[in-house]
């Protein structure tokens, strides 16, 4: 893991700006970063290049989480071949034009979209920053929404009060950090649009302007922007969360209650999926500024009616198949495993179909509901051979957390976490009968923590009192 990370965090910079000294800086690590290349594509591991054990693992990685956000071996052999030609000698990297020229060339190429090191206000973040990275970190779209909503693509708070986002900064009270609402906010929710409001994190000069070009660049995304890899899918399978659900749809969920239910959901379960693509995901940075507990049986079950979440949950699942089964990386264990989910949810999806149009479930469908903990933990529970390589004592609980922001003014990071599961009693319709019914919730947290003491799964398990719920939580958290 921290290879992995060392790998996706340390940079070989093109121009770290125009001093003398900077500009030396940067022929210095472009030397490294075109020698990486260069040995890649000419090293050999047993009968393959190296070049092809880096892409074994890199192009897998690709599939889970994206493609890197800064520049890669790709993108520096092509330069190479353009200024140096097939075959590059030492020597010539003596050659200082050369070398600049081959600066300069690399310039032309896409700059990162998130910001993830500290820079200044002075400075062109995009710029100053465009880099070679050996197994860089991932493009996602929930830290590309974090960098364009923080100083300095935000400007300084215009508000009288100390909302969770300010930060008090050498240029003025600036929104140094993000929130979990904006990325809901962003993909549709306004139900998170007017608790940012409501908490004075949207009174900050641009804020409106960088909202609304937001949502304009996601709502015309293609659909096949949205499935592109699992973290895509993922985000695409919890979009109709943030929907209000209207009529066709029973009472208790057309209420505001049931809309912060939702939207705790989609935070609970993009926390969880921050949290397991912590070694891939390339974090933002603010530009510094001058399990369930057991239920006792029930006659008859009833299943939250969200068809389209099933269906794009389902999908999910298939893809993940697939694509390992595609690559060679797929045991029988996980096959048999992701078939068996797959099947639940197209089934989940199809009952709740059957509740919405008014249908009588099946026994059969009612003992599935009545059975579902059992199932899912056969799901969740793998071979000792298995088991013993991937899970700790921490992964058997519920609680997790990951720091997805990084603040340079303050010194503080944003700790995204799930707690252990809520118990919630909803009045569900079940045969015509109005039914007390008992199900669970996640519990999410929102906090920021010293960039030094960054928290892992086991000290969050350990920390107690744990911080405050989001205050908007209280319509449906007693």
């Amino acid at each position: 893991f921290k290879a992995m990370m060392w790998y996706g965090r340390m940079r070989f910079r093109l121009k770290p700006g125009d001093k003398p000294e900077d500009v030396q800086k940067g022929r210095m690590e472009t030397r490294q970063a075109i020698l990486i290349v260069t040995a890649l594509q000419s090293a050999t591991v047993g009968d393959q290049t190296a070049l092809a054990v880096w892409d074994r693992i890199y192009e897998p990685t690709v599939f889970f989480v994206g493609k890197t956000d800064d520049l890669n071996v790709y993108d520096y052999g092509q330069v190479i071949k353009e200024v140096y030609g097939q075959s590059l000698n030492l020597s010539d990297l003596e050659d200082e034009a050369r070398l600049d020229a081959f600066i300069e060339e690399a310039m032309t190429l896409r700059p990162p979209k998130i910001v993830s090191s500290f820079v200044t206000d002075q400075e062109e973040p995009e710029e100053v920053t465009r880099s070679f990275r050996f197994m860089g970190q991932r493009f996602i779209p929930d830290s590309y929404i974090f960098q364009q909503l923080v100083y300095d693509k935000v400007k300084l708070y215009q508000g009288t009060g100390r909302p969770f986002t300010l930060v008090d900064s050498m240029a003025g009270p600036i929104r140094g950090f993000p929130r979990g609402l904006d990325v809901a906010s962003v993909l549709g929710s306004r139900r998170a649009e007017e608790i940012i409001e409501a908490e004075g994190d949207a009174e900050y000069d641009g804020y409106p302007e960088q909202l609304a070009k937001l949502r304009g660049e996601f709502a015309a995304l293609p659909a096949e922007q949205w499935v592109e890899n699992l973290y895509w899918s993922w985000l695409y399978s919890l979009r109709p969360l943030l929907e209000v659900k209207g009529e066709g749809y029973p009472v208790f969920m057309q209420n505001e209650a049931w809309v912060d239910k939702n939207l705790n959901a989609f935070l609970g379960s993009w926390a969880e999926l921050r949290h397991d693509t912590i070694l891939y995901a390339k974090q933002s940075y603010t530009v510094m500024a001058t399990g369930l507990m057991p239920q006792p049986e029930p006659a008859k079950g009833y299943v939250e009616p969200q068809p389209e979440v099933y269906a794009r949950l389902a999908a999910l699942c298939k893809q993940m198949r697939v694509g390992l089964e595609d690559r060679g990386l797929l045991n029988p264990e996980y096959t048999d495993k992701l078939n068996r989910m797959e099947s639940l949810l197209l089934s989940l999806k199809t009952m709740a179909e059957k509740e919405l149009s008014g249908q009588a479930l099946t026994d059969e469908e009612y003992a599935r509901i009545r059975n579902i903990g059992d199932f899912l933990e056969g799901i969740t529970t793998f071979s000792v051979e298995v088991a013993g390589q991937i899970t700790s004592e921490a992964d058997e609980k519920m609680a997790i957390v990951a720091d997805v922001h990084t603040e340079g003014n303050s010194g503080q990071v944003l700790e995204e976490g799930v707690g252990d599961a809520f118990t919630i009693y909803v009045v569900a319709p079940v045969e015509g009968q109005q039914v007390v019914t008992q199900g669970g919730v996640f519990s999410y947290y929102e906090f920021k923590q010293p960039m030094s003491e960054r928290l892992t799964d086991e000290a969050w398990q350990a920390l107690e009192p744990k911080p405050d719920l989001p205050p908007w939580t209280a319509s449906f958290i007693k």
